[in-house]
């Protein structure tokens, strides 16, 4: 019988899995999952090597996570029927101040993420729904929680800090980055000389989010204190004046649950071009309202970006990931054009040809786009995990 490690992320509409080998390094055998939970679900997996996904329509109306991870398990198991699930990783999105690497998912841990369930309403309610699924599916197999913002727990304290009294600060009230998973992938697939420089990482996809590393170390990001901040989103506002809120709720007569429901469901790009928050879609729009939220997204970045270079001090590097960063050539070159003051230059043809560099050869900032991986993430840390408590049981006996 062969074991296998379990990764999951669960999310608000979807929960994707992967299963890799216990040996670390070794590429995942499966991928897949289960999307559109609310509407009409429907699942699709590929074994590697196989050459086409297999999927599923699991018919009308929503369905839980709980039997999400049952349609998932019920494929592994006939694909998969001599190996046997050994540990489950997961992907948490807000690990607070307690949580600053990747841990055994118990009880006690449990409560403590749940009690932070109102600083990451889109995500962390769906990543423990996906936690209990699991512990119940599999009592025996070790869950491992790997936190989104653990990556960024090493940057300065003015990269984390508001200007409010102190003592909010010390009770937790920071600035703590997101995407940390995906940052920490990217980081670690970069050539040791090109990290060892200025970098920043755009992860720009549903939800972004920008990152500076200086030496490899987190220097800044454009999330703060929840994954509201930053960039606009598929449905979240981004940065956003908090005199607006006070207006909202004293002008508008909007009470804390309406305005987390326009600013998380109902802003981003989705508000502004009052058609979609798919980048997919704006792009194929002839509308103006289209146009202008491709317009606003792109600007806020070239905004970020600006920032975050003057806290490097310069830039060596700009690496796009995530769906739009990997896949949306038009929203790469206009984040680039006329950034050459910066050292910013594209090369048309292989940004349009998603090259993994896309700068010109005579550029003196490198332009990269590299493909994220969190899941793979999640199982390196699953791995180590795993390997820590048999080491100490080994030690203990």
């Amino acid at each position: 019988m062969t074991d296998l490690v379990l990764t999951l992320n669960a999310g608000s509409s979807s929960v994707k899995f992967a299963l890799f080998p216990t040996v670390s390094g070794r590429p995942a055998v499966a991928r897949g999952q289960v999307e559109a939970l609310s509407t009409a679900p429907r699942f699709r997996a590929r074994r590697t090597g196989a050459a086409a996904d297999a999927t599923v329509a699991l018919g009308e109306g929503a369905i839980g996570h709980a039997a999400a991870l049952a349609v998932i398990l019920g494929w592994v198991d006939t694909m998969f029927p001599a190996e046997k699930i050994v540990a489950v990783g997961h992907r948490i999105v807000h690990g607070g101040v307690a949580f600053d690497k990747p841990v055994a998912l118990d009880d006690g841990v449990l409560a403590a993420l749940d009690a932070l369930v109102p600083l990451a309403p889109l995500h962390q309610p769906h990543n423990l729904a996906g936690v209990r699924a699991a512990r119940a599916a599999f009592p025996r197999a070790p869950q491992v929680g790997c936190f989104d913002t653990a990556f960024h727990r090493g940057q300065p304290y003015a990269a984390e800090a508001f200007a409010l009294p102190r003592a909010l600060f010390d009770e937790g009230v920071r600035r703590y980055g997101f995407h940390g998973l995906s940052y920490e992938y990217v980081a670690r697939r970069l050539a040791p000389e090109r990290l060892a420089g200025r970098v920043v990482i755009a992860h720009l996809g549903y939800g972004a989010s920008m990152c500076a590393l200086l030496g490899g170390r987190p220097m800044g990001s454009t999330m703060g204190f929840t994954a509201l901040d930053g960039l606009p989103m598929g449905t979240r506002c981004g940065r956003l004046d908090a005199g607006v809120v006070l207006h909202l709720m004293t002008a508008k007569g909007l009470d804390a649950a309406a305005v987390t429901d326009l600013l998380y469901n109902r802003s981003g790009l989705r508000g502004v071009s009052d058609l979609s928050g798919d980048m997919r879609t704006l792009l194929a729009s002839d509308r103006p309202e289209a146009r202008q939220a491709i317009e606003l997204f792109v600007a806020r970045i070239r905004q970020e970006l600006g920032g975050l270079a003057a806290v490097l001090g310069g830039l060596d590097a700009l690496v796009f990931t995530g769906g739009i960063g990997e896949h949306a050539a038009p929203i790469r070159a206009a984040v680039v054009e006329g950034l050459e003051f910066l050292g910013l230059t594209l090369d048309a043809e292989a940004n349009t040809a998603g090259h993994f560099t896309v700068s010109r050869a005579d550029g003196r900032v490198a332009v990269m786009v590299l493909p994220t991986d969190e899941e793979t993430m999640i199982a390196e840390h699953t791995l180590a995990a795993l390997g820590a408590a048999r080491t100490g049981r080994t030690a203990a006996a």
